[in-house]
């Protein structure tokens, strides 16, 4: 992705594309923004600009397959919303990436 577009536009680029039934890790959606370093910022993209920019926030997962949001703060919704779409989640909570990653 062209790196005259700034970070954040490329993360919401990114997130807008993810299809139904795939997901990605923070870190994977920083690095294929252009800054591999950059997890915890699109965790705060998300945050602030999921309804604003109509993102599929429910897609994005940490670096182990789970969901990172605590229960009571999203968590369940998360869940089923990643259910609802076919998504697999084990009894630990984990999501095979290697199943349903989209990158």
């Amino acid at each position: 992705m062209s790196s005259t577009v700034p970070f954040t536009e490329r993360v919401i680029q990114i997130i807008k594309k993810i299809p139904k039934g795939s997901v990605i890790t923070y870190g994977q959606a920083a690095a294929w923004a252009g800054n591999s370093r950059a997890a915890r910022q699109v965790a705060y993209i998300l945050h602030s600009s999921s309804e604003k920019h109509g993102l599929p926030w429910h897609r994005v997962i940490n670096g182990k397959g789970m969901i990172a949001l605590r229960k009571g703060r999203g968590a369940e919704l998360q869940k089923q919303l990643l259910l609802a779409e076919g998504i697999d989640i084990d009894n630990s909570g984990r999501i095979d990436l290697k199943v349903f990653s989209w990158l």
